[in-house]
Protein backbone atom coordinates (compact mmCIF):
# COMPACT_ATOMS: atom_id res chain seq x y z
CA UNK A 1 0.00 0.00 0.00
CA UNK A 2 2.77 2.10 0.56
CA UNK A 3 4.43 1.46 -2.33
CA UNK A 4 1.22 2.34 -4.16
CA UNK A 5 1.54 5.61 -2.36
CA UNK A 6 5.15 6.50 -3.53
CA UNK A 7 6.59 5.36 -0.22
CA UNK A 8 9.15 2.96 0.50
CA UNK A 9 10.69 1.70 3.54
CA UNK A 10 14.24 0.45 4.32
CA UNK A 11 14.64 -1.80 7.29
CA UNK A 12 17.91 -1.16 9.48
CA UNK A 13 21.39 -2.66 8.35
CA UNK A 14 20.12 -2.50 5.02
CA UNK A 15 20.37 0.12 1.72
CA UNK A 16 18.42 0.37 -1.33
CA UNK A 17 19.07 1.34 -4.10
CA UNK A 18 16.88 3.92 -6.30
CA UNK A 19 16.36 4.09 -9.71
CA UNK A 20 14.49 6.67 -12.18
CA UNK A 21 13.70 4.87 -15.28
CA UNK A 22 16.33 2.06 -15.06
CA UNK A 23 19.46 4.56 -14.29
CA UNK A 24 20.61 4.60 -10.81
CA UNK A 25 20.18 7.75 -8.75
CA UNK A 26 20.78 7.36 -5.28
CA UNK A 27 21.36 4.72 -2.64
CA UNK A 28 18.73 5.07 0.65
CA UNK A 29 19.42 4.96 4.20
CA UNK A 30 17.24 3.11 6.86
CA UNK A 31 14.02 5.19 7.00
CA UNK A 32 10.56 6.49 5.25
CA UNK A 33 11.55 7.39 1.39
CA UNK A 34 9.05 9.30 -1.27
CA UNK A 35 9.37 7.34 -4.45
CA UNK A 36 6.82 9.23 -6.90
CA UNK A 37 6.16 6.35 -9.36
CA UNK A 38 4.79 8.56 -11.80
CA UNK A 39 8.09 10.47 -12.34
CA UNK A 40 9.71 7.08 -13.17
CA UNK A 41 11.47 6.42 -9.63
CA UNK A 42 11.72 2.34 -8.40
CA UNK A 43 13.66 0.55 -6.15
CA UNK A 44 16.01 -1.98 -8.17
CA UNK A 45 16.58 -4.00 -5.10
CA UNK A 46 18.18 -4.01 -1.75
CA UNK A 47 21.18 -4.85 -0.24
CA UNK A 48 22.34 -5.95 3.43
CA UNK A 49 24.47 -4.52 5.57
CA UNK A 50 25.20 -7.29 7.82
CA UNK A 51 28.58 -9.59 8.32
CA UNK A 52 28.02 -12.99 5.75
CA UNK A 53 30.00 -15.80 5.97
CA UNK A 54 30.54 -18.00 3.41
CA UNK A 55 32.29 -21.69 4.09
CA UNK A 56 34.38 -22.82 0.96
CA UNK A 57 35.48 -26.54 0.84
CA UNK A 58 38.62 -26.88 -1.38
CA UNK A 59 40.51 -30.29 -2.24
CA UNK A 60 44.04 -30.05 -3.14
CA UNK A 61 47.40 -31.67 -2.99
CA UNK A 62 50.35 -30.76 -0.75
CA UNK A 63 54.04 -31.40 -1.57
CA UNK A 64 54.44 -34.99 -0.36
CA UNK A 65 51.44 -35.49 -2.80
CA UNK A 66 49.15 -36.30 -0.26
CA UNK A 67 45.01 -35.06 -1.13
CA UNK A 68 43.54 -32.72 1.72
CA UNK A 69 40.13 -31.20 1.71
CA UNK A 70 40.85 -27.17 2.93
CA UNK A 71 37.77 -25.64 4.39
CA UNK A 72 37.90 -21.71 4.65
CA UNK A 73 35.21 -19.61 6.57
CA UNK A 74 34.90 -16.14 4.93
CA UNK A 75 33.46 -13.55 6.86
CA UNK A 76 32.62 -10.15 4.46
CA UNK A 77 29.85 -7.12 3.92
CA UNK A 78 28.83 -4.47 2.13
CA UNK A 79 30.12 -1.00 2.33
CA UNK A 80 27.47 1.44 2.68
CA UNK A 81 29.50 4.21 0.83
CA UNK A 82 30.22 1.67 -2.65
CA UNK A 83 26.73 0.42 -1.87
CA UNK A 84 26.24 0.94 -5.63
CA UNK A 85 28.78 -0.39 -6.91
CA UNK A 86 28.27 -3.78 -4.85
CA UNK A 87 24.82 -3.83 -6.20
CA UNK A 88 25.63 -3.22 -10.00
CA UNK A 89 29.39 -4.64 -10.44
CA UNK A 90 28.87 -8.14 -8.97
CA UNK A 91 26.27 -10.60 -10.19
CA UNK A 92 27.08 -13.90 -7.57
CA UNK A 93 28.97 -12.58 -5.00
CA UNK A 94 29.57 -15.76 -3.66
CA UNK A 95 30.85 -17.18 -6.61
CA UNK A 96 33.39 -14.98 -6.69
CA UNK A 97 34.48 -14.83 -3.26
CA UNK A 98 34.41 -19.16 -4.11
CA UNK A 99 37.12 -18.75 -7.06
CA UNK A 100 39.65 -16.36 -5.32
CA UNK A 101 39.84 -18.72 -2.15
CA UNK A 102 40.10 -21.96 -4.55
CA UNK A 103 42.47 -20.00 -6.60
CA UNK A 104 45.01 -18.99 -3.58
CA UNK A 105 44.52 -22.18 -1.46
CA UNK A 106 45.75 -23.77 -4.56
CA UNK A 107 48.27 -22.17 -5.25
CA UNK A 108 49.80 -21.59 -1.51
CA UNK A 109 49.05 -25.73 -0.39
CA UNK A 110 50.97 -27.52 -2.92
CA UNK A 111 54.20 -25.48 -1.79
CA UNK A 112 53.72 -27.01 1.80
CA UNK A 113 54.25 -30.99 3.06
CA UNK A 114 50.70 -32.20 5.03
CA UNK A 115 52.47 -31.48 8.68
CA UNK A 116 53.62 -27.65 7.32
CA UNK A 117 50.23 -27.16 6.16
CA UNK A 118 48.97 -27.83 10.12
CA UNK A 119 51.46 -25.49 11.71
CA UNK A 120 50.83 -22.76 8.77
CA UNK A 121 47.19 -22.26 8.43
CA UNK A 122 47.02 -19.01 9.81
CA UNK A 123 49.68 -17.73 7.24
CA UNK A 124 47.20 -19.63 4.32
CA UNK A 125 44.34 -18.20 5.89
CA UNK A 126 46.07 -14.31 5.57
CA UNK A 127 47.12 -14.89 2.32
CA UNK A 128 43.79 -15.55 1.51
CA UNK A 129 42.14 -12.75 3.57
CA UNK A 130 44.41 -10.55 1.28
CA UNK A 131 44.03 -11.68 -2.28
CA UNK A 132 40.35 -11.21 -1.24
CA UNK A 133 40.50 -7.91 0.13
CA UNK A 134 42.47 -6.66 -2.80
CA UNK A 135 39.66 -8.05 -4.80
CA UNK A 136 36.46 -7.33 -3.49
CA UNK A 137 37.11 -3.66 -2.51
CA UNK A 138 36.88 -3.18 -6.25
CA UNK A 139 33.16 -4.12 -5.97
CA UNK A 140 32.38 -2.58 -2.92
CA UNK A 141 32.74 -5.66 -0.54
CA UNK A 142 34.85 -5.70 2.85
CA UNK A 143 36.72 -9.01 4.26
CA UNK A 144 36.26 -8.95 7.64
CA UNK A 145 37.72 -11.92 8.85
CA UNK A 146 39.20 -15.12 6.77
CA UNK A 147 39.65 -18.63 8.95
CA UNK A 148 41.04 -21.92 7.82
CA UNK A 149 38.66 -23.84 9.62
CA UNK A 150 39.07 -27.62 8.72
CA UNK A 151 42.27 -29.23 7.17
CA UNK A 152 41.21 -33.01 6.01
CA UNK A 153 43.40 -35.56 4.66
CA UNK A 154 42.33 -38.83 3.14
CA UNK A 155 40.89 -40.91 5.47
CA UNK A 156 43.79 -43.63 4.24
CA UNK A 157 46.28 -41.01 5.13
CA UNK A 158 44.37 -40.47 8.08
CA UNK A 159 44.30 -43.79 9.56
CA UNK A 160 47.94 -43.95 8.60
CA UNK A 161 48.98 -40.94 10.74
CA UNK A 162 47.03 -42.20 13.51
CA UNK A 163 48.85 -45.44 13.37
CA UNK A 164 52.42 -43.53 13.54
CA UNK A 165 51.53 -41.72 16.22
CA UNK A 166 50.12 -44.45 17.64
CA UNK A 167 53.31 -46.76 17.49
CA UNK A 168 55.67 -43.75 18.40
CA UNK A 169 53.61 -43.69 21.38
CA UNK A 170 53.91 -47.15 22.23
CA UNK A 171 57.65 -47.53 21.70
CA UNK A 172 57.77 -44.46 24.35
CA UNK A 173 55.80 -46.52 26.88
CA UNK A 174 57.81 -49.47 26.19
CA UNK A 175 61.46 -47.58 26.55
CA UNK A 176 59.85 -46.32 29.75
CA UNK A 177 58.85 -49.43 31.21
CA UNK A 178 62.19 -51.30 30.29
CA UNK A 179 63.43 -48.74 32.16
CA UNK A 180 61.20 -48.88 34.99
CA UNK A 181 62.25 -53.00 35.27
CA UNK A 182 65.70 -51.65 35.00
CA UNK A 183 65.61 -49.53 38.25
CA UNK A 184 63.98 -52.17 39.84
CA UNK A 185 66.36 -54.77 39.07
CA UNK A 186 68.89 -52.75 40.46
CA UNK A 187 67.26 -51.75 43.80
CA UNK A 188 66.51 -55.41 43.75
CA UNK A 189 70.14 -56.35 43.33
CA UNK A 190 71.21 -53.49 45.85
CA UNK A 191 68.68 -55.17 48.37
CA UNK A 192 69.38 -58.71 47.73
CA UNK A 193 73.57 -57.70 48.32
CA UNK A 194 72.52 -55.72 51.94
CA UNK A 195 70.45 -58.76 52.91
CA UNK A 196 73.50 -60.92 52.71
CA UNK A 197 76.05 -58.96 54.23
CA UNK A 198 73.72 -58.28 57.00
CA UNK A 199 73.27 -62.19 57.15
CA UNK A 200 76.86 -62.47 57.06
CA UNK A 201 77.44 -60.26 60.03
CA UNK A 202 74.58 -61.71 61.46
CA UNK A 203 76.42 -65.55 60.83
CA UNK A 204 79.66 -64.22 62.13
CA UNK A 205 78.54 -62.64 65.42
CA UNK A 206 76.81 -65.85 66.21
CA UNK A 207 79.53 -67.89 65.34
CA UNK A 208 81.69 -65.78 68.08
CA UNK A 209 79.26 -65.95 70.46
CA UNK A 210 79.34 -69.50 70.57
CA UNK A 211 82.67 -69.71 70.32
CA UNK A 212 83.10 -67.50 73.34
CA UNK A 213 80.28 -69.57 75.03
CA UNK A 214 82.02 -72.61 74.53
CA UNK A 215 85.46 -71.04 75.79
CA UNK A 216 84.11 -69.85 79.06
CA UNK A 217 81.84 -73.16 79.45
CA UNK A 218 85.09 -75.33 79.32
CA UNK A 219 86.93 -72.76 81.25
CA UNK A 220 84.36 -72.82 83.58
CA UNK A 221 83.79 -76.32 83.82
CA UNK A 222 87.10 -77.35 84.42
CA UNK A 223 87.35 -75.01 87.51
CA UNK A 224 84.59 -76.05 89.38
CA UNK A 225 85.35 -80.21 88.18
CA UNK A 226 88.39 -81.08 89.44
CA UNK A 227 90.68 -83.58 87.69
CA UNK A 228 88.43 -82.52 84.24
CA UNK A 229 90.42 -81.60 81.39
CA UNK A 230 89.48 -79.11 78.83
CA UNK A 231 89.61 -82.19 75.60
CA UNK A 232 86.99 -83.94 77.84
CA UNK A 233 84.77 -80.61 78.42
CA UNK A 234 85.20 -80.08 74.96
CA UNK A 235 84.07 -83.97 74.08
CA UNK A 236 80.90 -83.67 76.64
CA UNK A 237 80.14 -79.96 74.31
CA UNK A 238 80.44 -82.09 70.79
CA UNK A 239 78.22 -85.17 71.93
CA UNK A 240 75.57 -82.77 73.77
CA UNK A 241 75.44 -80.40 70.27
CA UNK A 242 75.17 -83.90 68.10
CA UNK A 243 71.80 -84.67 70.26
CA UNK A 244 70.43 -81.54 69.67
CA UNK A 245 70.90 -81.96 66.47
CA UNK A 246 69.06 -85.37 66.49
CA UNK A 247 66.66 -84.02 68.70
CA UNK A 248 65.99 -81.29 65.27
CA UNK A 249 65.86 -83.64 62.82
CA UNK A 250 63.15 -85.86 64.77
CA UNK A 251 61.15 -82.14 65.06
CA UNK A 252 61.18 -81.74 61.81
CA UNK A 253 58.12 -82.66 59.99
CA UNK A 254 59.98 -83.30 56.38
CA UNK A 255 62.97 -85.28 57.95
CA UNK A 256 63.99 -89.10 56.77
CA UNK A 257 64.66 -91.81 59.12
CA UNK A 258 68.48 -91.63 60.66
CA UNK A 259 69.81 -94.47 62.42
CA UNK A 260 72.58 -94.02 65.03
CA UNK A 261 74.20 -96.35 67.21
CA UNK A 262 72.80 -97.45 70.67
CA UNK A 263 75.24 -99.14 72.13
CA UNK A 264 77.20 -99.11 74.98
CA UNK A 265 79.89 -97.03 73.83
CA UNK A 266 78.30 -95.35 71.17
CA UNK A 267 78.58 -92.14 72.81
CA UNK A 268 82.25 -92.42 73.15
CA UNK A 269 82.82 -93.42 68.84
CA UNK A 270 80.59 -90.67 68.18
CA UNK A 271 82.66 -88.30 70.23
CA UNK A 272 85.60 -89.53 68.46
CA UNK A 273 84.04 -89.60 65.16
CA UNK A 274 82.82 -85.82 65.48
CA UNK A 275 86.71 -85.06 67.02
CA UNK A 276 88.37 -86.91 64.12
CA UNK A 277 86.18 -85.47 61.64
CA UNK A 278 87.40 -81.82 62.96
CA UNK A 279 90.39 -82.59 62.92
CA UNK A 280 90.64 -83.89 59.39
CA UNK A 281 89.10 -80.30 58.23
CA UNK A 282 91.66 -78.72 59.82
CA UNK A 283 94.25 -80.76 58.46
CA UNK A 284 92.86 -79.99 55.26
CA UNK A 285 92.81 -76.31 55.40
Amino acid sequence: MGQCLGCYQVDQSNVAIKEQFGKFIDVLEPGCHCLPWCFGYQIAGGLSLRVQQLDVKCETKTKDNVFVNVVASVQYRAVADKASDAFYKLTNTREQIQSYVFDVIRASVPKLELDAVFEQKNDIAKAVEDELEKAMSTYGYEIVQTLIVDIEPDVNVKRAMNEINAAARMRLAANEKAEAEKILQIKRAEGEAESKYLSGLGIARQRQAIVDGLRDSVLAFSDNVPGTSAKDVMDMVLVTQYFDTMKEIGASSKSSSVFIPHGPGAVRDIAVQIRDGLLQGNAAN
